[in-house]
């Protein structure tokens, strides 16, 4: 139960060795300082609450987790279940599930649960984070093509309906800048994949619309100016009562952190041929969930693709990602008033790209060509997380694809 940044600094930790952390976690600042604002406005609330939680929770769960590369922070992933809680709850009743999620994920931890994730077969995994990507892909329409919505339902098929509904009201030159932004980010991922392509298409975006004066929405046009501190700690307000109500979603979002982030360990430890600690793993993810509810900041998480970028740039060890919200706490206090000239149709295009990265379509169709019953799980699990919710998709995806391993196999034909 030794975080990895002890192991590292008690192995020596060399000037060069802070160096190269530094390059990396710079690298990875400029990658997440876009992404979090685009997460949180997806989330339902404002953009400063994802750089809270990079800051905060990003430096917790690199400095006491079990993973040598991992970079927390705001996911894509939970979008879905942040708005509905938002939504149903208010923003005080996400801080307390946040806060509860934490208490569960520090619990699970110490209890050495961690390497329980390898019992969800893969075809649910594939299926709740294909599920995840249509769903982020839906809360993007809006901004997207500019539409004139007051509210966007939480539930799939009234937004789609509500969308349907506000047709009309399309902006096209937001959809030009949306368009925009996704060709940059998608020309550099396949010409220049070593530049930051999110934080150039938002800073192309954004100078267009400023010089041109377009008439495209901003974030300080609909959020108004971005902090540029960070909050004083406080607790939201507890009850027995509303700590029984907010159960549900405190257990969503501990399943949702702590799959997401161990699978993100998994793939770290792919790329380096190192070996992460699943349950000091969970226990940094706990502590920094907690802190980050404290801050008034958003559920956090091992964030895939922010970890992947940590890796490519070289990082030695945890510091790196420590060095990453440190980095985001500068940005925060010196570029705030810059940051809220960002379009928000250009930051819907990052997330249209996230999404899709998310969509596993790779893994779908390797599925798809193999038994069936996996591929039935796949989609039976896809289903239930757009249309109902993820926890039962998880539940439900699992228990199918262990009834089904006990159906009679077809008999195999030698050649």
């Amino acid at each position: 139960m030794l975080p990895k940044l002890i192991t590292v600094l008690r192995d020596g930790y060399t000037l060069a060795h802070l160096r190269k952390d530094a390059l990396s976690g710079l690298t990875v600042a400029i990658v997440a300082l876009p992404l979090a604002m685009a997460i949180a406005i997806a989330s339902g609330t404002t953009p400063d609450k994802g750089l809270i939680t990079a800051i905060i929770a990003g430096f917790l769960i690199s400095a006491l987790g079990g993973s040598r590369h991992q970079i927390g922070g705001p996911t894509a992933a939970f979008v879905i279940v942040v708005y509905g809680v938002i939504q149903q709850h208010g923003y005080d009743g996400l801080l307390l599930a946040t806060l509860m999620a934490g208490l569960l994920l520090l619990v699970a931890g110490l209890l050495r649960l961690g390497s329980l994730i390898r019992f969800i077969p893969n075809p649910v995994i594939t299926g709740f984070t294909a599920g995840i990507a249509v769903t982020i892909l839906s809360t993007q329409v809006k901004d997207f093509f500019g539409l004139k919505l007051e509210t966007v339902p939480a539930e799939f098929i009234a937004k789609l309906a509500a969308y349907a509904g506000a047709a009309g009201s399309f902006q096209a030159i937001t959809l030009l800048i949306a368009l925009l932004a996704l060709g940059i980010i998608i020309a550099l991922r396949l010409w220049r994949p070593a530049w930051p392509g999110f934080l150039i298409a938002i800073g192309i975006a954004t100078l267009l619309v400023q010089l041109l004066h377009l008439p495209v929405e901003t974030i300080a046009d609909r959020f108004g100016a971005i902090p540029n501190s960070l909050p004083a700690p406080s607790l939201p307000a507890i009850s027995a009562a509303r700590l029984l109500e907010l159960l549900p979603s405190a257990a969503t979002i501990a399943l949702l952190a702590g799959i997401e982030s161990l699978l993100s360990c998994v793939i770290a430890d792919a790329m380096t041929g190192r070996k992460h600690r699943s349950n000091i793993e969970l226990v940094s993810q706990g502590v920094a969930n907690i802190a980050s509810a404290l801050f008034g900041g958003l559920p956090a998480t091992g964030a895939l693709a922010r970890t992947a970028t940590n890796i490519r740039a070289g990082a030695h060890g945890p510091v790196s990602g420590m060095l990453h919200a440190a980095f985001l706490l500068v940005f925060m206090l010196a570029l705030a008033p810059l940051a809220g000239l960002f379009p928000l149709a250009a930051l819907a295009a990052l997330l249209v790209v996230v999404a899709w990265n998310m969509s596993e379509i790779h893994q779908i169709k390797r599925t798809a060509q193999g038994p069936w019953p996996d591929f039935l799980v796949l989609l039976l699990t896809l289903a239930l997380t757009i249309l109902l919710d993820l926890t039962i998709a998880i539940v439900v995806g699992t228990a199918l694809s262990y009834a089904l391993k006990l159906l009679p196999q077809p008999p195999q034909h030698r050649a």
